[in-house]
């Protein structure tokens, strides 16, 4: 996604005065993060197909760090040779630190056949100043044909 695009959609959820691509989350595989059992409660809010389904998002909640508990799950084409989506958690760092809060509750996607599907929702990152959480825009690109899922915010 291109810059106008990334400071339209902080202006389109309300963050303008946060800076487009202040900083870049970590993608990794998933592993036991990504256990059903963190799935954040009530699943039917937290869990988004695009793509005819080909696409998912989750949000998972780990319960700790308290102030960092927050993980998008990202499953998505390309397929293995047994017909799975790859699978990918995007996160703060590595490991279990994640965000301070995600949600779809005022979610932008859109499709760019260069670069592919883009979502942008709403996420906090944790303020060891003020002890809060800053609210900020997430923006999370997955290219189906390359496998690339890229976030940033």
């Amino acid at each position: 996604m291109n810059g106008i695009k990334v400071l339209a959609a902080t202006a389109v959820l309300g963050f303008a005065s946060a800076p487009a691509f202040a900083g870049q989350a970590v993608v990794q595989d998933c592993g036991d993060l990504t256990s059903v059992a963190n799935v954040a409660e009530p699943w039917e809010d937290n869990t988004r197909t695009f793509a005819n389904g080909a696409v998912r998002l989750t949000i998972l909640d780990t319960g700790e760090p308290a102030a960092a508990s927050y993980h998008l799950v990202v499953l998505s084409p390309p397929y293995d040779e047994l017909g799975f989506r790859q699978c990918r958690v995007v996160s703060f760092n590595q490991g279990w630190f994640g965000f301070g809060f995600l949600s779809f509750e005022r979610m932008e996607a859109s499709y760019d056949p260069a670069t592919g599907l883009q979502v942008v929702i709403d996420m906090g990152l944790y303020n060891a100043e003020t002890g809060l959480n800053d609210a900020v825009a997430l923006a999370v690109t997955i290219n189906q044909g390359t496998g690339a899922v890229v976030g940033q915010w």
